[in-house]
């Protein structure tokens, strides 16, 4: 991708209500631009992110079993109704009517929904499991929306949902997407750990957490280290040794559940067993926090100049930097010859060809937090090397393209 083809809109300054460092920096590299509380645009550089963490999310979860499908954002309060959540769940429901006084609601999760679709759809043992997952958009009506897509009203979510003939099989699935979410986590590049939780207002009978580990996360997570035993504080607090347990802190990017027959008995969900008689579904609920996912990834990755993203989620892995593009012929076509080799590699890289004096270039390169660096210029066409930078390096070296495909890879 060429920059001059490319929308880029870097920002000197944040606004002054940004307070989490990854609100600034999202805003300050273009990656968001706010449009009303906690209504924001996603701009191509960010866009570029969510497709990255989206595909992750698909190829592991397909491996899993899982079948991708998708479900309406606007759900009609029947629905709900059925399982008593349309006055239970709160004032984060956001509730409309529709010209003919039919009341809906914009989605803010999928339990009603996929259970009407299964029961309407499954109705042998022999069609069981089934794990079900949608990307879609969700909406929270939250009280104070703040930290920019970290708790926004709109956002996007991966929810999967998986029925079970029986509670050996809803268990063996639960682990299998507790190992999918840890590989999800681990391709993105992640610093995360799993904690057990509380059940909310989901419901069910357990459930773990997904969190980025990061000082500034809303959740105070506890976890000791002779045993794996690791919680969300309030789910520790009658644990025996709570004194002996260390602290930290942790953003919640997943959370996983074992829904028994919750949804289904409300719902008259049922399948008929092997030996011909109607039993409730079992379930459980698998979500990711897609779009806040890329908040979390830069509150645990970035310095005083800017977002340091894991090479699989950043927007471009490489950026070429040439000094004198719109001046030099010699730098224009090996830059021009670098640019087209590194795509045929596989690549994913971003030219700026628009002529910007260096110091703007390399600025600009650091804010947006691509990993791979490169300058090309007269003077290191001299000695037939281009200059290369790690994003997270404070030095650059002089190295020749050989080298270069090296440490790429």
């Amino acid at each position: 991708m060429r920059a001059s083809k490319f929308f880029i809109s870097t920002l000197k300054e944040a606004p002054a209500e940004a307070e989490l460092i990854s609100h600034k920096l999202m805003i300050r590299a273009g990656l968001i631009r706010r449009l009303g509380s906690g209504l924001y645009s996603w701009m191509p550089m960010g866009l570029r992110i969510l497709k990255k963490i989206e595909s992750i999310i698909r190829t592991k979860m397909n491996e899993a079993g899982g079948v991708e499908l998708l479900m309406p954002a606007v759900q009609p309060s029947e629905l709900w109704e059925e399982t008593d959540r349309w006055d239970v769940f709160g004032p984060q429901m956001l509730k409309i009517k529709d010209r003919h006084d039919r009341l809906f609601c914009f989605g803010p999760t999928h339990e009603e929904v996929i259970t009407d679709i299964v029961r309407k759809e499954i109705n042998s043992y022999k069609q069981l499991p089934i794990n079900l997952y949608q990307i879609q958009t969700k909406f929270r009506d939250e009280i104070r929306p703040r930290f920019g897509v970290m708790r926004a009203r709109e956002f996007l979510m991966k929810d999967s949902y998986s029925f079970h003939s029986d509670i050996d099989c809803l268990k063996n699935t639960y682990e299998k997407m507790y190992k999918t979410y840890s590989e999800i986590f681990e391709t993105i590049g992640l610093n995360f750990r799993a904690v057990q939780a509380d059940n909310g207002a989901i419901g069910g009978d357990g459930s773990h957490e997904f969190h980025v580990l990061a000082d500034s996360g809303e959740d105070e997570l506890v976890y000791s280290e002779e045993t794996d035993f690791a919680a969300n504080s309030e789910v520790a607090k009658n644990h025996p040794e709570k004194d002996k347990l260390k602290k930290c802190r942790g953003i919640e990017v997943g959370h996983i559940f074992q829904l028994g027959t919750k949804y289904s008995e409300a719902m008259k969900a049922e399948f008929i067993d092997e030996s011909g008689k109607p039993k409730p579904l079992l379930m459980g609920c698998y979500g990711i926090g897609v779009s806040r996912i890329v908040a979390a990834a830069i509150e645990q990755g970035h310095d005083e100049k800017g977002i340091i993203f894991p090479n699989a989620i950043a927007p471009f892995e490489i950026i070429l930097t040439p000094i004198g593009y719109d001046k030099s012929e010699k730098v224009k076509k090996i830059t021009d010859s670098i640019y087209h080799e590194l795509i045929d590699l596989g690549f994913d890289v971003l030219l700026d060809d628009r002529g910007l004096r260096p110091g703007v270039m390399f600025n600009e390169a650091e804010l947006l937090g691509i990993p791979h660096r490169i300058t090309i210029s007269d003077k290191t066409n001299e000695v037939k090397k281009v200059e290369y930078k790690k994003r997270q390096d404070v030095d650059s070296e002089l190295i020749d393209l050989e080298s270069l495909k090296k440490n790429l890879k």
